[in-house]
């Protein structure tokens, strides 16, 4: 599979490039400095770095690992370029005070957002994986994608079970971004409560 990974050069999205690479994905790390992604994508043992555009050109799938905050902001900048490709969402909108991490004041999911941004069907997943966990191996853990689109959503799926160590988990429509990314901020509540890295695995499914 050819994957291009728009901020590719942030934690998330670099560890992504590494376990995808190592499993023989060619993998593009897209970035708004070109020069920047070459850098990475040699770190990462990805195929190659180039600006974000030029990033998606012949991509299987897309993903979009920049920062929450600036998610909306590169969908809209680059539909064109993604055109009609199914994209992946990871990221999670979330918002933080003394009591710890809560979901985002949004009532829909950044995924849902994205998809009124761009032609191509929007999936959703990973949320619940940890960057520093994804760098050093594939996690023990499960890993979930949700989304309208069969396709979209059968490579996402086919993405998911090449950088966990446990399943890749249909969970539904793209509505159900919504919790998933909401998951992340209970994850982060539970690391820094009892000074963890926790993970999921799904009992009970044959």
């Amino acid at each position: 599979m050819r994957v291009a990974i728009l901020g590719g050069t942030g934690d998330f999205g670099l560890a992504l490039a590494r376990r995808l690479a190592a499993a023989g994905d060619e993998v593009v790390i897209g970035s708004r400095d070109a020069e920047r992604a070459r850098e990475k994508a040699r770190e990462a043992g990805a195929a190659s770095g180039a600006a974000n555009a030029d990033a998606v050109r012949g991509a299987d799938l897309v993903v979009l690992a920049t920062r929450a905050d600036a998610a909306l902001a590169t969908a809209a900048e680059l539909a064109g370029a993604i055109g009609e490709r199914p994209l992946l969402s990871v990221a999670s909108e979330l918002s933080f005070g003394p009591d710890g991490a809560r979901p985002g004041p949004e009532s829909r999911s950044l995924a849902e957002r994205t998809q009124e941004l761009v032609r191509g069907p929007v999936v959703a997943g990973l949320h619940s994986l940890a960057a520093g966990k994804l760098a050093r191996s594939r996690p023990e853990e499960d890993a979930f994608v949700c989304g309208d689109d069969a396709e979209a959503k059968r490579l996402a799926l086919e993405l998911a079970a090449k950088v966990v160590a446990g399943r890749a988990l249909d969970a539904g429509p793209l509505a159900s971004a919504r919790s998933l990314e909401g998951l992340t901020a209970v994850l982060v509540n539970l690391n820094r409560r009892y000074e963890g890295h926790a993970g999921i695995r799904v009992t009970g499914l044959p």
